[in-house]
Protein backbone atom coordinates (compact mmCIF):
# COMPACT_ATOMS: atom_id res chain seq x y z
CA UNK A 1 0.00 0.00 0.00
CA UNK A 2 1.50 3.57 -0.75
CA UNK A 3 2.50 5.70 1.98
CA UNK A 4 0.12 8.50 3.25
CA UNK A 5 2.78 11.85 4.29
CA UNK A 6 0.44 14.57 5.23
CA UNK A 7 -2.00 14.95 6.88
CA UNK A 8 -4.68 17.34 7.03
CA UNK A 9 -3.66 20.79 7.65
CA UNK A 10 -7.34 22.42 8.77
CA UNK A 11 -7.80 24.77 11.99
CA UNK A 12 -9.30 23.73 15.37
CA UNK A 13 -12.59 24.29 15.55
CA UNK A 14 -13.82 27.41 16.63
CA UNK A 15 -13.64 30.75 16.59
CA UNK A 16 -10.21 31.73 17.17
CA UNK A 17 -8.36 28.32 15.87
CA UNK A 18 -5.21 30.03 16.42
CA UNK A 19 -5.41 31.24 19.88
CA UNK A 20 -7.53 28.30 21.19
CA UNK A 21 -4.25 25.89 19.95
CA UNK A 22 -1.79 28.40 21.78
CA UNK A 23 -3.73 28.10 24.78
CA UNK A 24 -3.62 24.20 24.64
CA UNK A 25 -0.15 24.46 24.04
CA UNK A 26 1.13 26.21 26.86
CA UNK A 27 -1.23 24.65 29.08
CA UNK A 28 0.55 21.26 28.32
CA UNK A 29 3.95 22.23 28.81
CA UNK A 30 3.12 23.61 32.08
CA UNK A 31 1.70 20.56 33.10
CA UNK A 32 4.54 18.30 31.78
CA UNK A 33 7.23 20.63 33.85
CA UNK A 34 4.57 19.88 36.68
CA UNK A 35 4.31 15.96 36.19
CA UNK A 36 8.31 16.01 35.92
CA UNK A 37 9.06 18.06 38.83
CA UNK A 38 7.04 14.89 40.73
CA UNK A 39 8.94 12.23 39.19
CA UNK A 40 12.29 14.23 39.53
CA UNK A 41 11.28 14.50 43.61
CA UNK A 42 10.70 10.65 43.47
CA UNK A 43 13.84 10.03 41.35
CA UNK A 44 16.21 11.44 43.94
CA UNK A 45 14.49 10.13 47.28
CA UNK A 46 13.36 6.49 45.66
CA UNK A 47 10.51 6.55 47.61
CA UNK A 48 7.88 5.47 45.08
CA UNK A 49 6.35 1.77 45.44
CA UNK A 50 6.05 -0.49 42.60
CA UNK A 51 3.10 -2.94 41.90
CA UNK A 52 2.36 -4.63 38.39
CA UNK A 53 -0.08 -4.36 35.72
CA UNK A 54 0.62 -7.30 33.99
CA UNK A 55 3.97 -9.13 32.68
CA UNK A 56 6.55 -6.89 32.02
CA UNK A 57 4.83 -4.19 32.95
CA UNK A 58 5.28 -1.84 36.15
CA UNK A 59 3.63 0.93 37.52
CA UNK A 60 5.03 2.73 40.40
CA UNK A 61 3.43 5.37 42.22
CA UNK A 62 4.94 8.41 40.94
CA UNK A 63 3.39 7.50 37.79
CA UNK A 64 -0.34 7.98 39.47
CA UNK A 65 0.86 10.42 40.90
CA UNK A 66 2.22 12.52 37.47
CA UNK A 67 -1.50 11.54 35.70
CA UNK A 68 -3.56 13.02 38.62
CA UNK A 69 -1.13 16.54 38.29
CA UNK A 70 -1.41 16.60 34.34
CA UNK A 71 -5.54 15.84 34.77
CA UNK A 72 -5.91 18.01 37.48
CA UNK A 73 -4.26 20.86 35.10
CA UNK A 74 -5.58 19.87 31.44
CA UNK A 75 -9.41 18.62 32.74
CA UNK A 76 -9.75 21.74 34.66
CA UNK A 77 -8.66 23.97 31.78
CA UNK A 78 -10.33 22.30 28.85
CA UNK A 79 -13.43 20.71 30.43
CA UNK A 80 -14.83 19.81 26.89
CA UNK A 81 -11.65 17.96 25.59
CA UNK A 82 -11.67 13.51 26.11
CA UNK A 83 -9.81 12.41 28.14
CA UNK A 84 -7.39 9.24 27.27
CA UNK A 85 -4.64 8.27 30.03
CA UNK A 86 -2.40 5.24 30.77
CA UNK A 87 -3.19 5.52 34.27
CA UNK A 88 -6.92 6.89 34.21
CA UNK A 89 -10.03 4.41 33.59
CA UNK A 90 -11.07 4.98 29.92
CA UNK A 91 -14.40 6.48 29.85
CA UNK A 92 -16.12 5.65 26.45
CA UNK A 93 -17.41 8.91 26.76
CA UNK A 94 -14.21 10.54 25.00
CA UNK A 95 -15.08 8.59 21.77
CA UNK A 96 -17.80 11.55 21.34
CA UNK A 97 -15.81 14.50 21.87
CA UNK A 98 -13.77 16.31 18.63
CA UNK A 99 -10.82 17.23 20.54
CA UNK A 100 -9.00 14.48 23.10
CA UNK A 101 -6.02 14.64 25.24
CA UNK A 102 -4.21 11.27 25.18
CA UNK A 103 -1.18 11.35 27.92
CA UNK A 104 1.65 8.79 29.56
CA UNK A 105 2.56 10.23 32.73
CA UNK A 106 5.68 8.22 32.91
CA UNK A 107 6.87 6.62 29.49
CA UNK A 108 10.07 4.82 30.02
CA UNK A 109 8.58 3.44 33.94
CA UNK A 110 11.70 0.30 33.85
CA UNK A 111 14.44 3.62 32.76
CA UNK A 112 12.66 5.43 35.57
CA UNK A 113 12.67 2.60 38.29
CA UNK A 114 16.33 1.46 37.15
CA UNK A 115 17.90 4.94 37.05
CA UNK A 116 18.47 5.12 33.76
CA UNK A 117 17.68 8.96 32.20
CA UNK A 118 15.83 7.91 28.95
CA UNK A 119 12.27 8.03 30.50
CA UNK A 120 9.45 10.84 29.16
CA UNK A 121 6.00 12.60 29.99
CA UNK A 122 4.10 12.54 26.92
CA UNK A 123 1.09 14.64 26.62
CA UNK A 124 -0.83 15.15 22.94
CA UNK A 125 -4.14 16.63 21.92
CA UNK A 126 -5.90 14.98 18.86
CA UNK A 127 -8.69 16.89 17.11
CA UNK A 128 -11.03 14.54 14.94
CA UNK A 129 -8.57 11.82 15.15
CA UNK A 130 -5.50 13.40 14.65
CA UNK A 131 -2.28 14.53 16.32
CA UNK A 132 -2.46 17.80 16.33
CA UNK A 133 -0.37 18.58 19.35
CA UNK A 134 2.58 17.05 21.13
CA UNK A 135 4.45 17.91 24.25
CA UNK A 136 7.00 15.13 25.30
CA UNK A 137 9.69 16.11 28.09
CA UNK A 138 12.53 14.48 29.97
CA UNK A 139 13.04 15.86 32.95
CA UNK A 140 16.26 14.31 34.03
CA UNK A 141 18.13 15.92 30.89
CA UNK A 142 15.59 18.76 31.33
CA UNK A 143 14.48 18.56 27.13
CA UNK A 144 11.39 19.80 26.68
CA UNK A 145 9.89 18.85 23.45
CA UNK A 146 7.03 20.57 22.33
CA UNK A 147 4.74 21.25 18.78
CA UNK A 148 1.09 21.79 17.25
CA UNK A 149 0.07 21.95 14.26
CA UNK A 150 1.32 25.13 12.31
CA UNK A 151 3.72 26.12 15.21
CA UNK A 152 6.67 24.21 14.12
CA UNK A 153 8.19 21.18 15.94
CA UNK A 154 10.89 23.01 19.00
CA UNK A 155 13.41 21.52 21.43
CA UNK A 156 13.38 23.96 24.40
CA UNK A 157 13.92 26.73 22.32
CA UNK A 158 15.22 25.59 19.50
CA UNK A 159 12.87 24.98 16.29
CA UNK A 160 14.35 21.19 14.96
CA UNK A 161 13.43 19.17 12.04
CA UNK A 162 13.92 15.63 11.25
CA UNK A 163 16.97 14.78 9.74
CA UNK A 164 18.15 14.55 6.09
CA UNK A 165 19.71 10.95 6.01
CA UNK A 166 18.61 9.24 2.95
CA UNK A 167 20.65 6.09 3.07
CA UNK A 168 19.72 2.83 5.29
CA UNK A 169 23.35 2.02 5.98
CA UNK A 170 23.55 5.65 7.67
CA UNK A 171 20.88 5.69 9.26
CA UNK A 172 20.53 5.48 12.96
CA UNK A 173 17.56 4.01 14.40
CA UNK A 174 16.74 4.28 18.06
CA UNK A 175 15.68 0.62 19.14
CA UNK A 176 14.43 -0.37 22.63
CA UNK A 177 16.95 -1.42 25.13
CA UNK A 178 15.53 -4.76 26.15
CA UNK A 179 15.46 -5.85 22.44
CA UNK A 180 18.63 -5.13 21.79
CA UNK A 181 19.83 -6.70 24.67
CA UNK A 182 18.36 -9.88 23.79
CA UNK A 183 19.81 -9.59 20.04
CA UNK A 184 16.87 -9.01 18.92
CA UNK A 185 17.94 -6.27 16.12
CA UNK A 186 21.38 -8.64 15.11
CA UNK A 187 18.91 -9.27 11.67
CA UNK A 188 19.93 -5.67 10.89
CA UNK A 189 23.89 -5.53 11.61
CA UNK A 190 25.33 -4.05 8.26
CA UNK A 191 22.22 -2.69 6.82
CA UNK A 192 21.47 -0.13 9.88
CA UNK A 193 23.04 1.37 13.02
CA UNK A 194 21.45 0.84 15.88
CA UNK A 195 21.35 2.89 18.85
CA UNK A 196 19.42 1.06 22.05
CA UNK A 197 16.83 4.35 23.74
CA UNK A 198 14.73 3.80 26.22
CA UNK A 199 10.34 4.83 26.27
CA UNK A 200 8.97 4.78 22.38
CA UNK A 201 7.77 8.44 23.62
CA UNK A 202 11.29 9.84 23.82
CA UNK A 203 12.88 7.73 20.87
CA UNK A 204 9.81 9.83 18.88
CA UNK A 205 10.75 12.88 19.93
CA UNK A 206 14.55 12.17 19.34
CA UNK A 207 13.38 11.44 16.18
CA UNK A 208 11.44 14.80 15.32
CA UNK A 209 14.61 16.70 17.01
CA UNK A 210 16.88 14.93 14.65
CA UNK A 211 18.82 12.78 17.55
CA UNK A 212 17.90 9.79 15.23
CA UNK A 213 16.98 9.05 11.90
CA UNK A 214 14.38 6.62 12.41
CA UNK A 215 12.84 4.29 14.83
CA UNK A 216 10.04 1.46 14.21
CA UNK A 217 8.44 -1.40 15.97
CA UNK A 218 6.36 -4.58 14.26
CA UNK A 219 3.72 -4.93 17.24
CA UNK A 220 1.18 -2.46 18.35
CA UNK A 221 1.61 -0.11 20.73
CA UNK A 222 -1.07 1.95 22.78
CA UNK A 223 -2.03 5.64 21.60
CA UNK A 224 -0.74 7.35 24.52
CA UNK A 225 3.03 5.94 23.99
CA UNK A 226 2.11 7.05 20.36
CA UNK A 227 0.35 10.00 19.88
CA UNK A 228 3.14 12.81 21.22
CA UNK A 229 5.86 12.04 18.91
CA UNK A 230 3.33 11.74 16.24
CA UNK A 231 2.61 14.98 16.81
CA UNK A 232 6.45 16.29 17.00
CA UNK A 233 7.44 14.21 13.85
CA UNK A 234 4.52 15.59 11.58
CA UNK A 235 5.52 18.55 12.46
CA UNK A 236 9.38 18.32 12.47
CA UNK A 237 8.69 17.40 8.56
CA UNK A 238 8.90 13.55 9.03
CA UNK A 239 6.14 10.56 8.56
CA UNK A 240 4.90 8.26 10.73
CA UNK A 241 3.22 6.00 9.78
CA UNK A 242 1.36 2.66 10.39
CA UNK A 243 3.50 -0.90 8.94
CA UNK A 244 0.71 -0.75 6.40
CA UNK A 245 1.34 3.14 5.41
CA UNK A 246 -1.77 4.61 6.71
CA UNK A 247 -1.71 7.36 9.35
CA UNK A 248 -1.65 7.43 12.98
CA UNK A 249 -5.33 7.66 13.79
CA UNK A 250 -6.14 7.90 17.11
CA UNK A 251 -9.27 8.10 19.56
CA UNK A 252 -10.31 5.08 18.61
CA UNK A 253 -12.68 2.44 20.99
CA UNK A 254 -9.35 -0.17 20.62
CA UNK A 255 -6.06 2.39 21.31
CA UNK A 256 -3.82 -0.29 20.11
CA UNK A 257 -2.42 0.54 17.14
CA UNK A 258 -0.83 -2.02 14.84
CA UNK A 259 3.01 -1.44 14.39
CA UNK A 260 4.51 1.76 13.51
CA UNK A 261 7.48 3.45 11.28
CA UNK A 262 8.85 7.12 12.20
CA UNK A 263 11.62 9.12 10.23
CA UNK A 264 12.44 11.52 7.59
CA UNK A 265 10.74 10.94 4.10
CA UNK A 266 13.91 10.33 2.65
CA UNK A 267 13.95 7.40 4.40
CA UNK A 268 10.46 5.97 4.85
CA UNK A 269 10.17 3.80 1.76
CA UNK A 270 13.12 1.82 2.27
CA UNK A 271 12.93 1.55 5.97
CA UNK A 272 9.36 0.28 5.13
CA UNK A 273 10.54 -2.32 2.79
CA UNK A 274 13.00 -3.48 5.41
CA UNK A 275 10.38 -3.55 8.32
CA UNK A 276 7.76 -5.64 6.28
CA UNK A 277 10.23 -7.63 4.90
CA UNK A 278 11.32 -9.69 7.71
CA UNK A 279 9.64 -12.89 8.87
CA UNK A 280 7.10 -13.14 11.33
CA UNK A 281 9.08 -14.19 14.23
CA UNK A 282 12.41 -12.74 12.73
CA UNK A 283 13.81 -9.32 14.64
CA UNK A 284 12.56 -6.79 16.65
CA UNK A 285 9.32 -7.98 18.42
CA UNK A 286 9.16 -4.60 21.40
CA UNK A 287 7.07 -7.19 23.82
CA UNK A 288 7.76 -4.44 26.58
CA UNK A 289 5.74 -0.85 26.07
CA UNK A 290 8.32 1.26 28.13
CA UNK A 291 11.43 0.37 26.14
Amino acid sequence: MRPVYHHRRAPLAGATPDRELARALTRAIAAARTAGSILMRHWHRRDFSIASKGRNNPVTSADLEADRAISAMLREAFPDYGWLSEETEDNPARLRCARVWIVDPLDGTKEFINRVPEFSIAIALADEHEPVLGVTYNPVRREMFWAARGFGCHLNRRRVRVSRTRTLRRATVLASRSESARGEWQVFRGQLKVSPTGSVAYKLAMVAAGMGDATFTRLPKNEWDIAAGAALIIEAGGCVTGLDGEPVRLNQPNVRLPGLIACNRLLYPKLARLARALPRGAGPAHRSEGT
